[in-house]
This record gives structure tokens, sequence and C-alpha cells, in this order.
């Protein structure tokens, strides 16, 4: 069983050694111990904060199994990208072209530099250590719903960078083609850099302002375009079911999808529901022998599997539960594990979105 919750300054070490094996199919997350530090110092002062209009905050999760208490995975998500500066990203374009004279049109597809998804929330940083499934998917959607729970933190439209195609060197096709021209290092170079981010003013003052003609780029740039690094196919399929679509834009350095959403358009914020908490004395009671006259739809009500966040900004927690089903109801019966584990007591709020 796992939990996912805040990061907090005894992580670091932990952090770090996730980090150590991530590259290059995570670009999002801080390799180095400073930058790590960094980034959970300012997730604390980011929960800790009272905000009005999203703006410089990011809050940093881990996954911990809950018997040995070992982080197993983390998880980012920045509430208002390029808020100190401007998110930059190649959006696909089609330019038509028509000759009358030849009595020509045809399309061509084009590379355009673009500052769109500055403002927008980005998730990033999702890594899981040798776990998929459950774990993977409650780290995955913790993160949203955090934000359905504290939507005054976030934008209304949400992004998530994936890491494109490098070889086993750690190049890319996609820059080698395009962007080492202008900056005149290596990939890895640039992307040491950059440090992940897409919001330096270096960007504006090296990349092309003019559209890129995909057709004149290489082959092997071309394949690589929108596809994802092998260690990002669980993200990108975690994120997909959630709602999150590509095609519209891609990294500027590797090529790799950036997926974007609405929020309305993701199962976290339409599917999940605010139930009160009630305690699950037996495996037996929690299906059978609850309160009918409290919760009348709770004893007729077939199991169902369940990630369940605290409903609250401080301390968020959240675990994988099944229990009986809630939509009909009023409450959600846990058993008290896992009450402790949400830090939660009958009676509290908690939101549950269903697996």
């Amino acid at each position: 069983m796992h939990v996912v919750r805040p990061a907090l300054l005894s992580d670091i070490a932990a952090l770090e050694t996730l980090a150590a094996v991530t590259m290059p199919g995570v670009h999002t997350l801080p390799k180095t111990r400073e930058k790590i530090a960094a980034s959970v110092e300012r997730s604390i002062a980011s929960f800790a904060a009272h905000v009005d209009i999203p703006s410089e905050e990011s809050y940093l999760f881990v996954l911990e199994d809950r018997a040995s208490g070992a982080l197993v995975g983390t998880a980012a998500i920045f509430a208002s990208a390029g808020s100190n500066g401007t998110y930059f990203s190649f959006r696909n374009d089609v330019i038509q072209q028509v000759s009358r004279d030849l009595n020509i049109s045809h399309s061509v597809h084009a590379l355009t530099l673009c500052s769109e998804l500055t403002a927008y929330s980005q998730l990033s940083g999702f890594y899981v250590r040798d776990s998929a499934g459950l774990a993977a998917a409650l780290l995955s959607r913790a993160r949203l719903l955090f934000a359905v729970l504290a939507p005054h933190r976030f934008g209304d439209r949400f992004f998530v960078p994936l890491a494109g195609v490098t070889d086993a060197n750690g190049a890319s096709p996609f820059w080698d083609a395009l962007g080492r021209k202008f900056f005149k290092m290596d990939f890895l170079d640039a992307e040491k850099v950059i440090g992940g981010a897409r919001n330096r003013s270096l960007i504006v003052e090296l990349m092309p302002h003019y559209p890129v003609y995909v057709p004149l780029l290489p082959g092997d740039a071309q394949a690589v375009m929108g596809q994802i690094h092998p260690d990002g196919e669980l993200a990108f399929k975690l994120l997909t079911a959630e709602g999150f679509e590509a095609d519209d834009y891609i990294d500027l350095f590797d090529g790799g999808p950036i997926l974007q959403a609405h929020k309305n358009a993701l199962r976290s914020f339409t599917g999940s529901v605010l139930r009160r908490v009630a305690l699950a004395e037996s495996e037996a009671e929690s299906n059978v022998d609850v309160d009918a006259e409290a919760d009348p739809g709770a004893c007729r009500a077939a199991p169902a599997t369940y990630a369940i966040a605290a409903s609250r900004e401080q301390n968020f927690r959240a675990i994988t539960v099944t229990c009986p089903a809630v939509e009909s109801g009023e409450f959600v019966y846990l058993a008290q594990d896992d009450q402790d584990a949400l830090m939660v007591v009958p009676g509290d709020t908690v939101i549950c979105a269903r697996t």
C-alpha cells in the first residue's frame, strides 16, 4: 500500500537517489542535491502560502510505501508555468500554400515558437521506481486531486511535457537537427544550462522566430517529433486516460509531446465526489453491515476502487482504497489504517475519484 504526501526536508536524500536513475526519461526532475533541496523548500513554502491568484508556487509530492516508509516515486505541479518569465514551446502549424498560375495548392507542416502555454498549470517530474498499476496511477492523479481541492491555487488549463526520444548516449535527433544549429552545444549540455526550464530568456534570444518547415528537417528528426521516450510510456497512458491530449505542441529541445487539457475535460475534476468519512469496522461490515438509515445506498453498493484524498490544503494525503461504491451515498467507509494514512477521523470530508 502507498500514500502520496507533500515532500519534506527529510526526503531530500531519498529524492536524490530517485533522481540518479531517471535520466534521460524525465527531464523535468531536478538532478542535483542543491536543486532538489531548493525544490523541496519551495514546495514547503508553497503549501504554507495563502494564495489568491496562482503565481510562482510549486508543489512537490512523494509516493511512500506505507509498510517500509521508503520513497518510491515523486511528482510535481507548478501553479503557473512561466510565472517568472515565459514558457516557450513549438506549436504544430499547417501553412497553406497556393499558386493560382500553376493551379497548385498544398499544406506544409511547420513549427512555430510560441508562448501560449504560459500561465497554464504544469504537471512535471513524474517518476515511479519499480512500480506500476494502482501506485503509479495514484501518484499521477493525486496532484490533480489537490488541484480539485484547492482550485484557487491553479489555472483552468493544465499541460504536461513528456521527454522525447534520445539514444543510449543521450543524443536527441530532433535537437541535432534544429536546436544545435542555434545553441552550438550538445543536447545534454543544453539541458544542463537550461535545467529543464523552458522559460529562460536565452531561448527567445537563440531559437528561430520564424516558422520552421518540417519537410526541410532530416528524416530521423521528423520521425521522433511528438514521440515519447520509452521511460515516459506509463505517464503517457495515465495522462491520456485522465483526459489529456497531444498533437498541438511539442518540446523545444527534444521534440517530445506536450499534453494539455482544460480542467473540465479531466476525470479528476468531472468524476470526483466529496464524501464524509465513516469507520468500516471490518471488511464484511464495510461491504454489508453499514448504517442503512444514515446512508441508505451504502449497504447495497458493490465494492469499487478509488483514489481518495484528504479534503484540505495542509497535510495533504492521498491513498488508493477498495470500499463500497460511494456515488449513491453520503459516506465513504474506511478502515482505521486508511483513516490514519489520510490523517482523518469520522465526519471529516474527503474527495473520492474512481480509478
